[in-house]
């Protein structure tokens, strides 16, 4: 059995945050189905000096208050506002020493802070700046699926980043367990886009971490996700090449689409289960492409329910990003988020053995499943 987190390790959280950035890229995600990618490897292998906390009085143990960065060595000598303007994205060294002027940032040594201080090696800052220190408790821990002393998996709720990004606080995955976890290094292996539920995997050191990343990119993991689609494919089994690039057709960078000149993208695509106007289907990588099942499914002519960039005009999505869920958003789309969980991963355990984890349907899906409208409630 699972220890169960201690309640008072919920004041120890990573700073997190996420931005609707302006433009025509998908806000703070890009790897739900591609994992794999150079740069996420890269910053989880960093061992890294610099680590972020959030923390509050003893009085209120469940609520966060202010965010705790602990400098390294290599910061030493710089500028606070400087530093600070370099940290966080999208804040400015104006805003930045404003705060500090108005006293938003403090020293553990109880020093003076000053836009122009100097950091110091090992010194922690306490940051109560509004939109980088949290304003409410943190959700709940997700559900523990496996856990040992070198891995740890979770079924990811939708809506919860796994990892921070962007100018405003929120909590991500990433932060709740390293505050369940007191003591023991934690780093992703791969990302699951916000709105994705599913299997995720952390591990406890990083010789794990690496080797696990080396089986994705050598296709040594086999991943397997449920997606709930729009109407009901003419076959029971399809087995679909279709290479993947950049969509021409489309404003919005990030959007993907099938292309000749594309790279090389498999997926294996099982149906599962009939409802009225939509399918269940499962849906097996064999390469981890940019939004690959997303991709695929549209190509066939069943985009995953809920998606608010495949299957869509570049407007929805647009408007999405512009106006937040909208009625007309609400309208296109008919579900909250995409309909799209990570239900089964199969991988080699550092140890050497095999091991299949899987997660259990969520309750959204699964309620389409039983025979249940899709509905998006207006607010």
């Amino acid at each position: 059995m699972n220890p169960k987190p201690d309640p008072a390790a919920q004041t120890q959280l990573r700073a997190e945050g996420h931005s609707q950035a302006k433009g025509h890229a998908e806000p703070g995600e890009g790897h739900d189905e591609a994992e794999i990618g150079a740069a996420a490897a890269a910053s989880q292998d960093r061992a890294s000096s610099e680590t972020e906390e959030c923390h509050a009085p003893a009085t209120q143990a469940a609520f966060p208050t202010w965010r705790t960065v602990h400098i390294g060595s290599e910061h030493a000598g710089r500028r606070l506002d400087v530093y600070l303007a370099a940290r966080f994205a999208g804040w400015s060294r104006t805003e930045v020493a404003k705060a500090v002027q108005d006293g938003l940032v403090k020293s553990h040594t109880g020093r003076t802070l000053k836009p122009s201080s100097r950091l110091r090696a090992h010194e922690e800052l306490h940051v109560f700046i509004p939109g980088l220190a949290p304003d409410a408790p943190p959700p709940p821990l997700p559900p523990v699926l496996f856990e040992d002393d070198r891995l740890l998996v979770f079924d990811k709720p939708p809506g919860l980043l796994v990892h921070p990004s962007g100018k405003t606080f929120v909590y991500a995955l990433i932060g709740l367990a390293r505050a369940a976890r007191p003591g023991v290094r934690l780093d992703l292996v791969h990302r699951l886009d916000r709105e994705t539920s599913g299997v995720i995997l952390l591990t406890k050191d990083l010789p794990a971490n690496r080797a696990l990343k080396a089986a994705l990119q050598t296709g040594q993991v086999g991943k397997e996700y449920l997606a709930l689609v729009h109407g009901q494919p003419e076959w029971d089994t399809h087995d679909l090449h279709a290479p993947i690039g950049s969509s021409e057709a489309s404003e919005i960078r990030l959007r993907q689409g099938v292309r000749s000149d594309g790279l090389p993208a498999h997926t294996t695509f099982d149906l599962r289960s009939r409802m009225h106007a939509h399918a269940l289907l499962s849906c097996r990588l064999h390469t981890g492409r940019t939004h690959q099942i997303r991709v695929h499914l549209e190509h066939l002519g069943h985009p995953i329910l809920g998606d608010k960039l495949y299957g869509q005009p570049d407007a929805t999505f647009l408007e999405q990003l512009d106006h937040g869920s909208t009625a007309t958003v609400r309208a296109a789309t008919g579900f909250p988020r995409q309909a799209l969980h990570a239900w089964r991963t199969e991988l080699p355990h550092p140890d050497g053995h095999r091991l299949v984890v899987e997660a259990p349907l969520p309750a959204d899906m699964q309620a389409i499943v039983d025979g249940a409208t899709p509905t998006w409630a207006d607010p």
